[in-house]
């Protein structure tokens, strides 16, 4: 049977949800899945080697976001990551307030939702029109009954990137752990966890080129975890068969996404791409920019996009309609409602919880729409978005009850 011919990419502008898997990965994990695909925990040859690989990818991967390789535990993913983060610190010290933002990702609300049935409590520190958290407020926050703070670093659904820097000196200033939500961080920007100083950091490999089915969570020593899966691996804090393939392929994966980083002197240079298209969209009728100015290099993901799309009349219209359309002239987005279900303070349901944690009037927190863009794409792959989205715009507009 022929080799299927390579997909085209050139449409997939959704790198906030997934992105494909790297050539580089693909082929590393073919390797692995050859001589290392035994048991890391089997004592003979075969598991040495399975366990050999094992361990290389943690300390590759622990080397490049600046940590020790013996505070990496791997999960199933970035969601079971936040779980064990909250959840097992939170069963090892009385309960007490978790600080978060109303910005969060629906993996950290969902282990609030356990906690809250734990006896904890929780306090929601506001946000501004960007979606940046109010410092002092969170100042306020960081005295008894708060026994820990989750924040999500880089946000998805607006791209806003948190102050971590002061947020970390505030809470090691008053004694409590935080841990750090770096799905959409890691992989476009460089990370060194130890200067952050960060208590538990979580990340999955599938947003950087990398396999699914795999993430990591980064825990300093010191802090303790009650085990959610029991069982001997991971230092007894993650139990099953170790997926040692899939930790290489995350290596691999985060290896090619720092050196491209470093080749550009740190920076991730799809903000080069992501800039002049942002400009193109904003000239269009009825579309308005949502989060952060792109101007704000360090506040804002560099490949990320969010609109808030209405009529000429100023009429908001569907964002998930929009992505249906968009896709119907083969571009891949995102609405950004589809992810959005937080319980946070004020939520009545549909819509967007992050749009209205941010202001925008009920009407509007439908009306999202992300595009996210990754290194498979050129500024070629780009030139036919802005039109698609009038066309995509106009169609919905005349089609709209009333017109």
């Amino acid at each position: 049977m022929p080799p299927e011919a390579p997909q085209d990419l050139s449409g997939y502008l959704d790198a906030c949800a997934t992105s494909p898997p790297r050539e580089g990965v693909l082929k590393v994990m073919a390797a692995a899945h050859r001589s290392a695909w035994a048991n890391p925990s089997s004592l003979h040859g075969f598991g040495l080697r399975a366990s050999e690989l094992l361990e290389r990818s943690r300390g590759r991967l622990a080397e490049l976001l600046g940590a020790s390789q013996h505070d990496l535990i791997f999960c199933s993913g970035a969601s079971e990551a936040i779980h064990l983060a909250l959840l097992g610190l939170a069963g090892m010290i009385p309960p007490g307030r978790l600080v978060i933002s109303p910005v969060e990702h629906p993996a950290t609300t969902a282990a609030v939702e356990t906690l809250l049935r734990q006896g904890w409590e929780v306090a929601w520190v506001p946000v501004d029109r960007r979606g940046v958290i109010d410092l002092i407020a969170l100042s306020e926050l960081l005295v008894p009954p708060t026994r820990l703070v989750s924040l999500i670093w880089g946000q998805s659904e607006v791209g806003t990137i948190q102050p971590l820097e002061p947020v970390s000196r505030l809470c090691r200033n008053a004694g409590i752990p935080l841990h750090v939500d770096a799905v959409q961080v890691v992989g476009h920007r460089l990370v060194d966890a130890d200067a952050l100083g960060v208590d538990l950091l979580s990340c999955t490999a599938h947003k950087l080129g990398g396999p699914r089915g795999i993430g990591l969570l980064l825990c300093r020593r010191g802090i303790p975890l009650l085990p959610q899966i029991g069982g001997v691996q991971e230092g007894g804090l993650r139990g099953g068969t170790e997926a040692g393939v899939l930790a290489a392929g995350f290596a691999q994966a985060l290896e090619e996404a720092s050196e491209r980083l470093l080749r550009h002197g740190g920076q991730d240079p799809l903000a080069g791409l992501r800039d002049p298209l942002l400009a193109r969209l904003l000239k269009l009728p009825g579309v308005s920019l949502s989060g952060p100015a792109p101007e704000d290099r360090e506040g804002r993901l560099p490949h990320h996009i969010s609109l808030v799309v209405s009529s000429e009349a100023g009429v908001p219209l569907p964002g998930r309609e929009l992505v249906r359309r968009l896709w119907r002239q083969g571009l891949a987005v995102s609405s950004g409602s589809a992810c959005s279900a937080i319980a946070s303070p004020g939520s009545r349901g549909g819509g967007s919880a992050v749009l209205r944690a941010l202001g925008y009037p009920e009407s509007q927190c439908a009306s999202g729409l992300r595009i996210s863009l990754g290194p498979w794409l050129c500024s070629a792959d780009l030139e036919r978005v802005p039109g698609a989205l009038e066309q995509a715009r106009r169609e919905l507009e005349t089609s709209a009850p009333g017109h």
